[in-house]
């Protein structure tokens, strides 16, 4: 018989929706990365584009702009002549400082468990 998701494991769709919207706002090759790059302080788009590896200038106006719309970066202009444009991650944004610090740990005992690096307890690996 064929078990009804929904109705059998609501603790499991609990968990699920949060961690889902968290992937899809953070989700993607570029967002971390501007993420990380913005993280000395606020930055140009020519900054972040020289901070970023391969990034092309179309991606990073788009990732850009969806981090603004989820409250990540701020896009501040300046009245010069040219005007001047930097982003600044929000405090929304660096509440994820400790998230990536997490995930770049976790990434580096990745790394080493992929390579085959001589791992003699994995789990205190990550607990350094």
């Amino acid at each position: 018989m064929k078990e009804n998701f929904k109705e059998n494991h609501p603790e499991c769709r609990e968990m699920i929706l949060p961690v889902r919207d968290a992937l899809d706002v953070i989700s993607g090759k570029w967002k971390i990365s501007i993420l990380i790059a913005m993280g000395l302080g606020n930055k140009r788009f020519m900054e972040l584009q020289n901070a970023i590896p391969n990034i092309t200038p179309r991606m990073l106006s788009k990732e850009l702009k969806e981090l603004e719309m989820n409250l990540l970066v701020e896009r501040k202009v300046y009245d010069a002549f040219p005007p001047i444009i930097e982003y600044e991650r929000t405090a929304h944004a660096r509440s994820l400082e400790p998230l990536i610090e997490e995930l770049r740990r976790w990434g580096e005992y990745h790394r080493l468990v992929i390579t085959g690096s001589n791992i003699e307890h994995p789990v205190t690996a990550l607990q350094d």
